[in-house]
């Protein structure tokens, strides 16, 4: 550390700090997610809750079994997503992976991916999107959700979602879009 910055230090300059934002289970943003996705996913960092010198979006998704992601990829964006629990299949590029506990995916720019709960318990997975904003997209296209409410009936995407979805962190949808 230099004189000048030890001496910043000392007199309490705090200019040079980042934010510190802890979130407790159960503090997050939550949104129920539509067909065919299901489930829900939560919020738990955004620039809209903490400052960010680089903005990142992070929290969790959790897809029942039967329900997708279906087949997009991100324009803007690079992705990761950390399986903590649940089975399923990730498709990146037309190729088949696993998904189970431990599973990580890096997923850059462009590419088409889309995530298939195949087991018979919820599937639940972390992500990472880099610039934010894929937790606006949740925000319009889900309802609220409050911790330990029951799961409603399934619901449909809103009729703008194609719209939303280029708003927000995805690119256009291919012609030949890639089905479970």
């Amino acid at each position: 550390m230099s004189e000048q910055a030890g001496r910043s230090a000392q007199a309490g300059d705090t200019s040079h700090l980042g934010d510190v934002l802890v979130k407790q289970p159960g503090e997050e943003v939550s949104y129920w997610q539509p067909v065919p996705a299901n489930g829900h996913i939560d919020v738990i960092f955004a620039p809209h809750l903490v400052p960010m010198e680089f903005p990142i979006g992070f929290g969790t998704q959790t897809v029942p079994p039967g329900g997708y992601v279906r087949e997009h990829a991100h324009d803007r964006n690079e992705e990761v997503i950390f399986v903590i629990r649940g089975k399923g299949r990730a498709v990146v590029e037309g190729v088949s992976h696993e998904m189970q506990s431990g599973s990580a995916f890096f997923i850059g720019r462009n590419r088409r991916h889309m995530f298939i709960n195949e087991g018979t318990e919820d599937i639940l997975w972390t992500w990472l999107i880099v610039p934010n904003g894929l937790e606006d997209f949740f925000r319009l296209i889900g309802r609220p959700r409050q911790p330990d409410e029951p799961t409603p009936e399934p619901f449909p995407r809103p009729e703008n979602v194609l719209q939303i979805e280029r708003d927000t962190v995805f690119a256009a949808q291919p012609d030949d879009q890639r089905q479970p």
